[in-house]
């Protein structure tokens, strides 16, 4: 008789990726998120894997913790049925499809530092502009 690895449910991986994201845009260690839900960063980390189910109190304490609602960590699951009517919140607007790179988060973390409304708007135009311009690159080739 064989033995079988467990594999994490899609739902658990999802939730674990989406407490990872939010974790690191806010530049939270594990250790600071673990002493915050009263559990170790290993625990942190099997969250994070999927390895661990997060149960529903703690999913809420993560929440809090992070400031987001709990529907942030079912954003974006396309394995199944989208969350119940009372489980959206309308009012939340949260990124789903941003890219996850360390320089992603750098520039994010950056950008929000940045007061100046009009410094800002160029920064964005700069950044659209030079992407737009990688785009036609592509398209030539």
């Amino acid at each position: 008789m064989a033995i079988e690895s467990k594999k994490p449910n899609p739902v658990d991986v999802h939730v674990g990726a989406r407490v990872r994201f939010r974790r690191t845009m806010m530049g939270t260690s594990q250790e600071k998120l673990g002493e915050a839900l009263g559990v170790t960063f290993q625990q942190v980390q099997k969250y994070e894997k999927g390895t661990n189910r997060v149960g529903a109190s703690r999913l809420q304490k993560i929440a809090e913790v992070l400031q987001v609602p709990v529907s942030f960590f079912f954003e974006g699951y396309k394995g199944g049925d989208a969350p119940p009517v009372g489980m959206r919140e309308p009012d939340a607007e949260f990124v789903t499809d941003y890219p996850v790179s360390a320089e992603s988060i750098q520039l994010n973390r950056a950008f929000g530092k940045i007061q100046d409304p009009k410094v800002r708007r160029r920064i964005l135009e700069l950044v659209r502009s030079l992407a737009e311009a990688e785009a036609e690159i592509g398209e030539a080739k």
